[in-house]
């Protein structure tokens, strides 16, 4: 009974300590945010945020265009889910219920895009861009995001669909329901857990992607805010507290939204790697 205690402490101290090593960097921010220019480089820094001093949070919102690259971000993020579910969806779906020739293959092919990191290709994605005009285009770093969602989507969908009965889908296709129904109106809300996953995994890519948007996008209205918080960063000056201000005002709508879906997110990891 000593022991189980002495590991139910240990466990929850550990907890803790994960708990605060996740929270003190926003927290910082948080403080750096609040804390006057001229106190930030003391030996001594401050520790509590002063919230008598919320002059960088009026200078990030109406000094620069922060509000119009979240825009922009929430733009890209709900665009690359749309097209990953869209297009995982239907892979997914071929690859459990179908067998044709080259269906190893393609399964392989799409853990194969997960070996290289994004910078390796960014000479060719730029090729194409320049080719198709996506270059400063929103729908371009969509569908870059999307690419490299999709595989992982993919596989997360098709074993979720794979635990799905296939008697289920015989029995409408007696009723004469269409293949296409079948796939939206039958299956889809029995794997629901795993499209939140999916989801949820989409828009955060996209959300926190910075390369791509670095690279293909140069026009200053057209910036995602993680490209426009990083602009902040001077020759000559670093407005350090007005980098936090906006770097909070960045990631509170994202942590808060990740606290609401995490339990979503959990089910459907869980759902996409157990067979049943």
């Amino acid at each position: 009974m000593t022991g189980r205690r002495v590991g139910g402490v240990a466990r929850t101290v550990a907890i803790v300590v994960m708990v605060g090593l996740t929270i003190f960097p926003i927290y910082w921010m948080l403080v750096t945010a609040t804390t006057d220019t001229s106190r930030l480089f003391l030996d001594a820094p401050d520790l509590l945020p002063n919230f008598g001093h919320l002059a960088a949070f009026a200078a990030a919102l109406d000094d620069t265009a922060l509000l119009l690259w979240l825009l922009n971000s929430a733009i890209i993020a709900v665009g690359t889910t749309v097209l990953t579910i869209a297009t995982a969806w239907f892979a997914a779906y071929a690859l459990s219920r179908y067998r044709f020739r080259g269906r190893g293959a393609f399964g392989l092919a799409l853990f194969a895009t997960q070996f290289l990191p994004e910078v390796f290709l960014l000479v060719p994605i730029y090729g194409l861009f320049l080719t198709f005009g996506l270059l400063n285009r929103l729908e371009g770093l969509m569908i870059v995001n999307a690419a490299f969602v999709v595989p992982v989507a993919t596989w997360l969908l098709k074993t979720a669909i794979d635990a799905v009965p296939r008697e289920i889908e015989e029995a409408a296709r007696v009723d004469g329901a269409p293949r296409l129904a079948i796939q939206i109106s039958i299956v889809a809300p029995l794997v629901l857990p795993s499209l939140a996953a999916v989801s949820v995994i989409a828009f955060f890519h996209a959300w926190d992607e910075f390369v791509f948007a670095l690279t293909f996008i140069s026009k200053a209205d057209l910036r995602p805010a993680s490209v426009g918080i990083a602009s902040f960063v001077g020759e000559l000056t670093t407005p350090l507290d007005v980098i936090m201000a906006a770097s909070l005002i960045y990631v509170l709508p994202t942590l808060i939204f990740a606290v609401f879906a995490q339990r979503y997110v959990i089910g459907g990891l869980v759902a996409g790697s157990v067979k049943g």
